[in-house]
């Protein structure tokens, strides 16, 4: 009668050191509503004692322990293959969350089963009147596969006034925290495990368009994210994967000929912001750029890459253009030589 009611949700969250995240977000789990659930723990080879910790504390977990740091794309696939549930809720260790979180998901894909993926409005831990970076309230990349949010466009994020309190359809729901059906994430191959973190859920969700599906993001639930606990911001590392991955992208999830067409335009691109890192002294940023170029050289990757998503495909590229769920203009153009700064501004 439970699984009628509440269909069961698999809570997935790839873990890799520090204890006191992974402990609050537990915490925070054990106050939910919503009952039906299991949490999977994946340790991505810890090389602390958290899991050990986590272990003694709570008897209601499963752990799964990895011999490699898999990255957040490897985790969560590590933890679908033994999750039970109908749904599976990808969720940051960093995340704190309210009580009906889970309901308000739950409720938005049972309602339509053309929705594949639903994310909460996510917020900033530490300064909780703000949106978070990770998210926000729903994600969007333009023609040039960069991303942006509703509440964040590049490095300006919003204070929530509610501006963006309505249900919507959106490009992306985030990794920070977001539900899909086990089905259609099974079915479209989970994440991309190259990619290993960053821009994984994107490319999850473009998938998921091409495959027919919708994404979401339903505002009423609401998580909030540390940020940066894992790979911080001022990586040089996480400049590397977002850009190569954002290229793996370009390069793979549109049609070949539109793939070309973009891609030089995307390349110089490439270069005036390494430029604008190397003016900003990160020389490691710098380089970077230019390691994320050079690791398109793996044609045979991207190939493989291409011929699933053909496969999978039964939606073309113009629509999804004209329909503005990709956004056909240029986010840098606006932002930065049109000094346009919020979503609303840009879009609405």
């Amino acid at each position: 009668m439970l699984d009628q009611l509440q269909p069961k949700v698999s809570i997935i969250i790839p873990h890799h050191n520090n204890y006191s995240i992974l402990d609050e977000c537990l915490q925070s789990l054990q106050k939910i509503n919503y009952k039906n659930i299991e949490i999977i723990i994946v340790d991505n080879y810890s090389t602390d004692n958290s899991i050990d910790n986590i272990s003694q504390k709570y008897n209601n977990l499963i752990i799964q322990k990895s011999a490699i740091n898999l990255g957040y794309a490897g985790g969560c696939n590590h933890g679908s293959k033994v999750a039970s549930g109908e749904y599976l809720l990808f969720l940051n260790n960093d995340t704190t969350q309210k009580s009906n979180f889970i309901d308000e998901l739950v409720g938005t894909l049972n309602n339509n089963k053309k929705i594949a993926c639903v994310q909460p409005k996510i917020k900033s831990y530490n300064q909780k009147e703000y949106f978070d970076y990770a998210g926000a309230s729903g994600g969007f990349i333009d023609y040039l596969v960069f991303p942006f949010c509703r509440g964040r466009i590049f490095t300006t994020i919003e204070k929530d006034e509610g501006q963006y309190n309505d249900k919507r359809r959106v490009f992306w729901t985030s990794g920070t925290a977001f539900l899909t059906r086990k089905k259609v994430f099974k079915d479209l191959g989970g994440f991309d495990e190259k990619l290993f973190a960053h821009m994984e859920e994107i490319d999850y969700c473009w998938k998921c368009y091409l495959a027919g599906y919708e994404c979401f993001v339903n505002p009423k639930a609401t998580v909030y994210h540390h940020g940066g606990k894992t790979l911080g911001y001022e990586s040089a590392y996480k400049t590397y994967l977002n850009h190569r991955n954002s290229m793996i992208l370009l390069l793979t999830n549109y049609n070949l000929g539109l793939s070309s067409m973009l891609f030089g335009c995307r390349v110089i691109l490439e270069i005036i912001s390494s430029f604008n890192e190397l003016l900003r002294f990160r020389i490691f940023h710098f380089i970077a750029h230019y390691i994320a170029l050079l690791s398109l050289l793996n044609i045979y990757y991207l190939i493989q890459r291409r011929m699933f998503n053909n496969k999978i495909r039964t939606v073309s590229d113009i629509p999804l253009l004209v329909e503005n769920i990709i956004y056909n203009k240029s986010i840098v153009n606006k932002y930065y030589l049109l000094r346009k700064k919020t979503f609303i501004d840009i879009i609405d």
